[in-house]
């Protein structure tokens, strides 16, 4: 026996749908990076579909066990702390490579800012 078989109806939809919610915005983060034209975009969608994502799988994580275990589970919080804090300061040193990158190497500036019309 498996302890998933142990966890009641409730908690069984609510992990599903957090887990099918993470999965989601991973999967849109996913298609940004595929679809978006230049790196500076394209940074972004992958960094924030995977901190949304991973945030409602671990909130599936947590609810999950606690139930099954029938005490609170918080191990999942500190891969989420993590998470929440080294994806913004990889995103800002990934840019700041490319920016060096850019106007070093091939004294290029970056792409400026365009109006939506």
């Amino acid at each position: 026996m498996n302890h998933l078989d142990a966890l009641p109806p409730w908690a069984a939809v609510l992990v599903g749908v957090l887990v099918l919610l993470g999965s989601g915005f991973a999967f849109v983060g996913s298609l940004g990076l595929l679809r978006l034209k230049d790196f500076y975009k394209r940074v972004h969608a992958p960094t924030l579909g995977t901190t949304f994502g991973a945030f409602f799988m671990l909130a599936g994580s947590i609810i999950c066990f606690s139930v099954a275990h029938g005490r609170p589970i918080f191990y999942e919080i500190l891969i989420g702390v993590f998470l929440t804090l080294t994806t913004p300061i990889t995103l800002m040193l990934l840019v700041r490579a490319a920016l060096y990158r850019n106007r070093v190497e091939e004294a290029q500036e970056p792409p400026r800012r365009t109006t939506l019309e």
